[in-house]
C-alpha cells in the first residue's frame, strides 16, 4: 500500500452547487458532522497544518463544500456541519440539497468520517447520516471527538457502547477515540484514510 503524504495536502477549492464540484474522479474522503464536533480541528490535526481548515469558537462556520488535494488523484473533503449552526431556514435548506447532490452522486467517494463528540455520542442528525451511509453502501469510519475531555476508563466504556449500539452494521462501520488537542488516533485514522484512498 502506497503510503499518503497528509502534510502535503493543499485547499483546492469551496463548493456552493453542484456545477462547482471538482471532476468525479480519483478518490475522495469526507468529513461530517455536527456542527460542534470538532470537524475542522480534526482536519487540521490528521493533515499536520495547523490552519488547513478554519476552526471557530461559533458552529457552524462551515457553509460550503471544501475540497482539499492529496495529490492529483486523491482528496479529502469537508462537508458543512449540522444540527447547531444559527442561519435562516432558506440557507439550512441550500446546504441539505448541497450534501445531498455530493453524498448520493460522487462516484469518487470511497468512505465518510463521521465525527461525533464523544461526551454526546449518536444524536438524532448522526443517525440520519449513518443510515445514510448504509443505504447507500459506503463504508463509515467514526471518530469519537474531544477524547481528552474524559478519562482512560469513560473513554473505553464510550467507544464499546458506540461499537455495541452498531453492532449490527460492524462490516461497514468502524469506531475510534480521537483528541485534536493531545493527537490521540490520529495514527489510526490515517490507516483507515490509506485503506480507503490507496486502490
Amino acid at each position: 500500500m502506497n503510503t499518503i503524504n497528509y502534510n502535503s495536502i493543499e485547499f483546492l477549492l469551496s463548493a456552493n452547487a453542484k456545477s462547482q464540484f471538482p471532476m468525479d474522479s480519483g478518490a475522495e474522503v469526507a468529513f461530517g458532522g455536527r456542527s460542534n464536533a470538532g470537524k475542522s480541528s480534526a482536519l487540521n490535526t490528521i493533515a499536520g497544518i495547523h490552519r488547513l481548515a478554519r476552526t471557530s469558537k461559533t458552529p457552524g462556520r462551515t457553509q460550503l463544500i471544501n475540497f482539499f488535494g492529496l495529490d492529483s488523484q486523491r482528496r479529502l473533503v469537508d462537508l458543512p456541519g449540522y444540527g447547531f449552526a444559527k442561519v435562516p431556514d432558506a440557507i439550512k435548506k441550500h446546504w441539505e440539497r448541497l450534501l445531498n447532490d455530493y453524498l448520493a452522486e460522487r462516484q469518487s467517494l470511497k468512505g465518510i468520517i463521521l465525527l461525533v463528540d464523544i461526551r454526546h455520542p449518536l444524536k438524532p442528525l448522526d443517525w440520519q447520516m449513518i443510515e445514510w451511509s448504509l443505504h447507500h453502501e459506503l463504508p463509515l469510519h467514526i471518530l469519537l471527538t474531544k477524547a481528552d475531555k474524559l478519562k482512560y476508563g469513560a473513554i473505553k466504556q464510550t467507544v464499546m457502547e458506540v461499537e455495541r449500539a452498531l453492532a449490527a452494521d460492524k462490516a461497514t462501520i468502524t469506531v475510534q477515540a480521537f483528541s485534536s488537542f493531545t493527537k490521540l488516533g490520529v495514527d489510526e485514522v490515517h490507516e483507515k484514510l490509506n485503506e480507503w484512498l490507496t486502490p
